[in-house]
């Protein structure tokens, strides 16, 4: 390791612990004796937003720990995945985002015989910044299919890279455990639980739950009334409600009254408005090629995701559905699923990706702002305009 890089990774672990020192790490035992979640609440930075950032552990069979997604490797985390008693054998970054990368650096130090293993094509905007400024050294990079990582045995992969997007790729591997047969993303499908997870503490909550000025904002022009917010289960349930809104669509509709919306965008298998909008849809036949070869080569019958719900229980149909937005994109040329199975998925996926068109309005003119602008590209049934 270089001076420099020295320098920079030992200033990044003292930033991240002293941001990152308050928070709290919920355990769940996923798969018995098998697999593990970790969860730690991350805030967004605006509007009193938070969501759940969620690290998997997955015990192999030679008795040493794969970690999917390293989260803040607070005193309280590091005692937890200790607890396991096995050995770290294997860290791996999924993805390009930010959030997720910025953990793996500090987190690999406290188990540094564990070998790194990164999404490929790693890069970060508005910087195009080397691994060695998150303080990640000597990684190997996740390859398509590649049968020769030393856990190809047990989990597989597959990686979605897309270059083509705008300002940046849009980098993704899926996992398949499998012995307990569960597929493991990072962002492309959530499930939005109906309550908020444990480790979103109740003052995030309750300020959400605050008439702020996003809520007058974002009100559809009634009037907002200014009073105290008292802790109650009502209150905690509407600024998770609020949260996960603004999460979605940046700009919701109505964040007075959000219970109607939510319960639209809540407990179903989804694609994030975000990501379909911004991202997949400008590259529909790789985002196609990639999940139809998930749903081929793979039974799973959970998927545990980064963020949001988890484990959910589904199957490669409920998988397919959340995507049913392509089928438009891309029309019948590109079909490649039985025809039963297309119709079931086509009408589902309808279902699954319905957006609430009022909620959509501030993202969509985001989308159109972007592309006007040449800082996204627009497509046409997966070619570009």
């Amino acid at each position: 390791m270089s001076l420099l890089g020295r320098i920079v990774s030992d200033f990044c672990d003292i930033v991240l612990c002293s941001v990152t020192s308050h928070l709290h790490t919920c355990p769940l035992q996923a798969v018995k004796d098998c697999i593990w979640l970790f969860e730690q609440e991350q805030a967004l930075g605006f509007s009193s937003v938070s969501t759940n950032i969620r690290m998997t552990v997955i015990k192999l069979k030679s008795g040493g720990l794969w970690i999917h997604a390293p989260i803040a490797p607070t005193k309280e985390c590091i005692q937890l995945v200790k607890e396991l008693g096995a050995p770290v054998e294997y860290i791996v970054l999924p993805t390009f985002a930010y959030e997720h990368k910025i953990f793996v650096g500090p987190f690999s130090r406290k188990f540094p015989r564990a070998q790194i293993w990164v999404a490929p094509r790693q890069w970060s905007w508005p910087l195009n910044l080397p691994l060695e400024f998150f303080g990640i050294f000597r990684a190997k990079t996740l390859k398509d299919e590649d049968l020769s990582t030393p856990w190809a045995d047990e989990i597989e992969q597959k990686v979605l890279s897309s270059p083509e997007v705008g300002i940046g790729p849009y980098v993704e591997v899926a996992f398949f455990h499998k012995r307990s047969k569960t597929l493991l993303v990072t962002d492309a499908v959530i499930f939005v639980p109906r309550q908020p997870p444990e480790c979103i503490s109740k003052e995030s909550l309750l300020a959400s739950a605050k008439n702020g000025l996003a809520v007058k904002i974002l009100s559809k022009g009634k009037e907002v009334p200014e009073e105290p917010v008292i802790d109650n289960k009502m209150n905690r349930q509407k600024g998770w409600e609020r949260m996960v809104l603004q999460i979605l669509f940046l700009g919701p509709s109505n964040l007075l009254e959000p219970t109607a919306s939510f319960a639209q965008m809540s407990q179903k298998l989804i694609v994030s408005p975000i990501v379909k909008t911004l991202v997949f849809s400008k590259v529909p036949e790789k985002v196609r090629d990639w999940i139809d070869r998930i749903a081929r080569d793979w039974r799973f019958r959970r998927i545990i995701p980064a963020h949001f719900a988890a484990p959910i229980s589904a199957s490669r149909s409920d998988f397919l559905a959340a995507f049913g937005f392509l089928d438009d994109l891309l029309g019948e040329r590109y079909v490649t699923r039985p025809s039963l199975s297309l119709l079931f998925t086509s009408i589902m996926g309808k279902a699954a990706s319905y957006f609430p068109p009022d909620d959509m309005r501030t993202l969509s003119s985001l989308d159109e702002f972007l592309v006007s602008v040449g800082a996204v590209k627009k497509t046409v049934s997966g070619r570009k305009r």
